[in-house]
C-alpha cells in the first residue's frame, strides 16, 4: 500500500481538508496585500519645489498660487510644473511675456517638495522626500522587500523539511507579524527598508510551507483542484487590494492594516494539522497514525483507520535512511536532481520575472492606478479557471509551456501597439497577466509534484528563490526603458520563451503518486494510477 492510496481510503478532499484549506487562506490574505504593497506605499505622487519660502512679504505674496508657480518653477514639456528644478529666483516678468525658459537660471529644489494629496495622502516619497535624486532610493523598496523573499524561500525551505511544515509555519507568522507592524511604525528610511526586508524573509514562509501542506494532505485525484484552489486567494486578494489602498491613503495605516490578518492567524495556527507524509518520511509513525485518525474521524472514514496500525503505516513510505537530514545540496548531488533543479529554476525565474514585470508597471498605462490594480487582479481569476481546465485535460508540462508562451506573446504585442492607444494596451498587459498567473500556479505545482517528499520543501525554497532573483531583476529591466522604449518588453519577451523551453524538458505528473525519496526521482518510476491501483490494500 501506498501514502497515496492510504488517503484516497480517508477522501482526500473531505471535511478535514477543507476546513485545513480555510484555516490557510487567512494568512495567505497577506501574500499579494504585501507583495504588491509598494505600487502604493512607494507611489510618487506629482510634485513640484516647495516655494512657501520666497513669500517676503511684498508683491510674491499677492500673487495667486498659479502665478507664484509661473515665476518660481520652471515648466516640462507637458506643461506641468518641473519636479526638481526651480529659478534661482523669482522671474516675474514671466507674467507679461514669454521669455525662452532655457536661458533662465534654474537650482535644485532648496526646500522640499510640495506634493498632490489628491490620489494618496501620505506615501513613502512624501514621508522621506524620496524624489529626484533619491528616486532610486524609493524604487529600492520593492528589491529590499524581495531580497527578504529570496531569503527566507533559503531559509524555511531548509526549516521545513527539517523540523516540519506546522512549526515553521508559526515561525512565519510571528516574524511577518513583528516585522509587519514595525515596518508601519518606522522612523526613518534605514529603519523601513530593514524592516521590509525581515517581512519579506518572513512572508516567504507563508507562501511556500501552506501549498505544500495543502498538496501534502491531498490524495490523487484531487491535487489539481487543491493547488488551483490554494492560490485562488492570490487573485481574490489582489483585486481587493485596490480598493483597500483606495479607503486607506496614507501608507503606515495601509502597511498595519495588510499585516493583521495574521493576528487570527496565530490565533487559528493550532488547529492546522502537521504533514503525515513529512512525519512518515522522518520516522514518526505515532504522530502521523495520529492524524491520519483524526483525518479519517472528521471525513467519517473511521473504519479504515481502525484496521492500520503505525507498524502497518511505517511500510507506506520506505526511507533508505531514516536518520539522513537533507540539505539543498542533495540538489546536486545526484544527476537526475541535478537535471530537475536546472530547469525548474530557469522556469520560475522566468515566470516570475515576466509576471512581476507586467505588475509593477501599474502606473505605466496613463489609466488610474486603482483601476489598473483591480482589472490585474481580477483577470487573473478565469487564468486560474482555465489552467484548472488544461492541468486536468492535458497536463502539467504542456500547461505550463502554453502559459509561457502565451505571456511572452502578449508582451511583444505590446511592443507593437502606439504608446498613445492606452487601454488597448492595458488590455493586452492584462491578457499577459493573466497568462503570467496561470503559468505560475501551473508550475507551482508542477514542481511540488516533481520534489520528492524529503526535499519538497528544500525544492520549492530554491524554486522561489530563483523566482525571487527574478522578481527583483523585474525593476531593473523596466528601466531599460530609458534606454530603448521596448526594450524591457523584447527582453520579458525572451524570458518567457526561454523558460517555455525549460519546461519541456520537465517530466509529466499528472495523474501520478508524488515521490517520496531521491530513489525514487532517480528511478523515474513514472506510471499513471488507475483506478484500481488506487484501491488496491497492499
Amino acid at each position: 500500500m501506498k501514502f497515496d492510496n492510504v488517503m484516497a481510503e480517508i477522501n482526500g478532499f473531505g471535511r478535514f481538508q477543507k476546513r485545513m484549506f480555510i484555516l490557510m487562506v487567512i494568512p495567505r490574505m497577506t501574500l499579494p496585500l504585501h507583495f504588491l504593497l509598494n505600487n502604493f506605499i512607494a507611489a510618487i505622487p506629482p510634485h513640484h519645489c516647495n516655494i512657501s519660502s520666497l513669500d517676503d512679504g511684498g508683491l510674491f505674496r499677492n500673487l495667486s498660487l498659479e502665478d507664484r508657480l509661473v515665476v518660481s518653477v520652471p515648466v516640462q514639456q507637458d506643461g506641468t510644473p518641473n519636479s526638481c528644478q526651480m529659478f534661482a529666483e523669482p522671474q516675474y516678468h514671466l507674467l507679461f511675456n514669454f521669455s525662452n525658459l532655457t536661458d533662465l537660471p534654474t537650482v535644485p529644489c532648496q526646500n522640499g517638495w510640495m506634493f498632490d494629496t489628491t490620489t494618496f495622502k501620505s506615501t513613502l516619497a512624501t514621508e522621506w522626500d524620496l524624489v529626484c535624486d533619491k528616486k532610486t532610493v524609493n524604487k529600492a523598496t520593492t528589491t529590499i522587500f524581495f531580497i527578504g523573499v529570496m531569503t527566507g524561500a533559503a531559509v524555511f525551505g531548509y526549516l521545513s523539511d527539517r523540523f516540519g511544515r506546522k512549526k515553521t509555519l508559526l515561525l512565519s507568522y510571528m516574524i511577518t507579524s513583528v516585522f509587519g507592524f514595525a515596518s508601519a511604525f518606522s522612523y526613518n528610511f534605514p529603519m523601513f527598508a530593514a524592516m521590509r526586508f525581515f517581512t519579506g524573509l518572513g512572508i516567504s514562509g507563508i507562501s511556500i510551507i501552506s501549498v505544500v501542506l495543502s498538496i501534502e494532505w491531498a490524495d490523487i485525484k484531487y491535487r489539481t483542484i487543491v493547488g488551483v484552489l490554494i492560490s485562488m486567494d492570490w487573485s481574490v486578494n489582489t483585486v481587493l487590494l485596490p480598493g483597500l489602498a483606495y479607503f486607506v491613503r496614507d501608507w503606515r495605516y495601509l502597511t498595519a492594516t495588510v499585516t493583521t490578518p495574521l493576528l487570527v492567524a496565530m490565533i487559528s495556527w493550532r488547529w492546522l494539522p502537521e504533514s503525515a507524509r513529512w512525519l512518515i518520511s522522518n520516522g514518526r509513525v505515532n504522530d502521523a497514525h495520529f492524524y491520519l485518525s483524526k483525518c479519517a474521524k472528521v471525513n467519517n472514514r473511521e473504519e479504515f483507520m481502525a484496521d492500520l496500525t503505525p507498524e502497518a503505516l511505517s511500510k507506506v513510505i520506505v526511507v533508505a535512511k531514516e536518520n539522513r537530514k537533507y540539505s539543498y545540496l542533495d540538489l546536486v548531488k545526484t544527476p537526475k536532481m541535478r537535471v530537475l533543479a536546472l530547469h525548474t529554476g530557469i522556469v520560475w525565474f522566468g515566470v516570475a520575472c515576466t509576471y512581476y514585470g507586467i505588475s509593477f508597471n501599474v502606473s505605466g498605462f496613463g489609466v488610474n492606478i486603482y483601476l489598473t490594480q483591480f482589472i490585474y487582479g481580477a483577470i487573473e481569476i478565469p487564468g486560474k479557471l482555465l489552467v484548472l481546465y488544461t492541468l486536468q485535460k492535458i497536463g502539467r508540462r504542456l500547461t505550463v509551456i502554453g502559459m509561457l508562451i502565451l505571456t511572452g506573446l502578449c508582451i511583444c504585442c505590446n511592443v507593437f501597439i502606439p504608446q498613445d492607444m492606452r487601454t488597448f494596451r492595458t488590455a493586452v498587459g492584462a491578457l499577459g497577466k493573466m497568462f503570467s498567473e496561470g503559468g505560475f500556479t501551473a508550475i507551482y505545482l508542477h514542481s511540488s509534484e516533481l520534489y520528492p517528499t524529503v526535499m519538497r520543501q528544500n525544492g520549492l525554497g530554491y524554486c522561489s528563490f530563483m523566482a525571487r532573483i527574478g522578481v527583483s531583476l523585474a525593476p531593473l529591466i523596466i528601466i531599460l526603458e530609458d534606454v530603448w522604449a521596448s526594450l524591457p518588453n523584447i527582453v520579458f519577451t525572451l524570458l518567457s520563451f526561454v523558460a517555455a523551453l525549460s519546461a519541456f524538458f520537465l517530466s509529466e505528473t499528472r495523474n501520478v503518486r508524488l515521490p517520496e525519496t531521491i530513489e525514487d526521482v532517480e528511478q523515474r518510476r513514472r506510471r499513471s494510477v488507475t483506478t484500481s491501483d488506487e484501491k488496491s490494500p497492499s
